[in-house]
């Protein structure tokens, strides 16, 4: 059975039919706030979830689906496309999520969004996709998202993320609205107005809306989300689309310029402060001071969150001309994480030394659950710096990620180094009762679980 709920300008909900979910219904439902409903009554219905009792859940329109639905495509097989993508598709509107790698377009259809939560799911089933060439899905689409996977870093990374964005732009027709959400450095979305207006020969805000919405990791306490646009023009469709339901964020727009400033505020104040906790709790030697910095709240802060804006800073490192207190800060920033991993990486060493351990006769293990999909790449990269430098010095390394930690049985002196909270709680609840490997949490303080 299915169940049809009206609910109008925050009325309560009205529950009016049940029928069998595999016939159209015939609704006998006159009108929905004092407005007739367009015939074929169906195309009213727009799906929203399934509740606690398994049945589908929808809520009645006083227009067509058919006439309100905005054609969209999503440049990016990311966790963040899909993600936006999966919900606008649910959501009944015709979506295309590109693929970047192979430029080929999905057509995402609600079923298949339903059916997978997330990107990694889709491309491990490999359902039977329809596909269309990606000039021909930007250039049908009312609205373009722009969120690619960025997986070159340094000096490379700036042309890569600009060989990607000429590829998304230069089909959009005259008309659509683009939405830039990766962030930027300070003034990057004049250059990329600039380019827009260049590779299409139209005109921002006249001919095509431009929307900046960097999709950041800092988490606030803001019951707003905001979104640049040029001169605060308001797009409700934009609204509509990117309504989560569970954190219930409103977006606010703002002046395109304000937007990318505050970005670049949040971003040097969140991990400045981060490098400093790193810098200083190296000074701390003495164990009467680290029992007292351990119960701190920063003992929960791992590499996995001080590596997660690494993107964020070089790309606004890589807009400033001056050497600058602006620069200090995000040269310092990133520094200071990289003095991290070689802090981590000799006190691993220090506890061989400590215990009388042999390099060859030690096995390290990186638990460190990384989404391969995710837009930035910087952390992912690291990983791999991490693996190489610890490699210099102890030859059996391997990763560990996943729902499970599971360690082979060795003969060899085990350290297992989590470096995030989600890997360290993983770490200890499925091997607490192994007595024979060493955990070290890759936080601040480098501690050690058992010594």
């Amino acid at each position: 059975m299915t169940r049809i709920v009206q609910q109008v300008d925050g009325a309560p909900e009205k529950h009016h039919l049940l029928w069998r979910q595999n016939v159209k219904p015939d609704l006998q439902v006159c009108n929905v706030a004092g407005k007739p409903l367009e015939k074929p009554f169906v195309d009213h219905l727009r799906y929203i979830r399934r509740d606690e009792r398994g049945s589908l859940l929808y809520t009645l329109s006083t227009t067509s689906s058919s006439t309100t639905t905005a054609s969209v495509a999503v440049y990016g097989l990311s966790t963040e496309g899909y993600r936006i993508a999966s919900s606008i598709a649910i959501n009944g509107s015709k979506v295309s999520l590109i693929d970047e790698s192979v430029r080929m377009a999905i057509l995402l259809k609600p079923d298949i969004a339903r059916t997978y939560p997330n990107v990694s799911s889709l491309m491990e089933d490999e359902p039977l996709l329809d596909l269309q060439p990606i000039d021909i899905a930007i250039s049908n689409a009312s609205y373009v998202y722009f969120a690619p996977r960025i997986r070159k870093v340094g000096p490379e990374v700036k042309s890569d993320v600009m060989t990607k964005f000429k590829d998304a732009i230069k089909a959009l027709k005259r008309g659509a609205s683009l939405i830039y959400m990766l962030p930027t450095g300070v003034g990057g979305n004049n250059e990329n107005i600039a380019l827009i207006e260049h590779m299409t020969g139209m005109t921002v805000e006249k001919d095509i809306s431009y929307y900046y919405l960097p999709m950041s990791t800092i988490t606030t306490a803001s019951s707003e989300t905001l979104i640049g646009s040029e001169k605060l023009k308001h797009d409700n469709h934009i609204s509509k689309m990117l309504y989560d339901p569970d954190t219930r964020r409103k977006l606010k727009f703002v002046d395109v310029n304000s937007a990318e400033l505050v970005h670049v505020i949040k971003t040097l104040s969140h991990y400045s402060g981060m490098a400093s906790i790193l810098e200083i709790c190296k000074k701390a030697t003495d164990n009467n001071i680290l029992s007292e910095l351990m119960r701190s709240t920063f003992a929960d802060l791992f590499i996995d969150d001080v590596t997660s804006g690494l993107y964020d800073l070089r790309i606004i490192g890589s807009s400033l001309d001056s050497t600058g207190p602006l620069m200090y800060l995000v040269n310092g920033s990133i520094k200071g994480v990289d003095g991290y991993v070689k802090f981590l990486i000799d006190q691993i060493r220090a506890t061989l030394k400590k215990r009388d351990l042999k390099a060859s006769r030690t096995k390290v293990a990186i638990a460190w659950t990384l989404d391969p999909h995710e837009m930035r790449g910087d952390r992912i990269e690291l990983l791999s710096s991490f693996e190489t430098k610890i490699k210099d010095y102890i030859g059996d390394v391997e990763r560990h990620q996943g729902q499970t930690f599971d360690l082979y049985h060795t003969d060899k002196t085990t350290i297992v180094i989590a470096c995030s909270k989600t890997d360290f709680e993983k770490v200890i609840s499925k091997n607490m009762a192994n007595q024979d490997f060493i955990v070290i949490k890759a936080n601040p303080l480098c501690e050690t679980v058992q010594e």
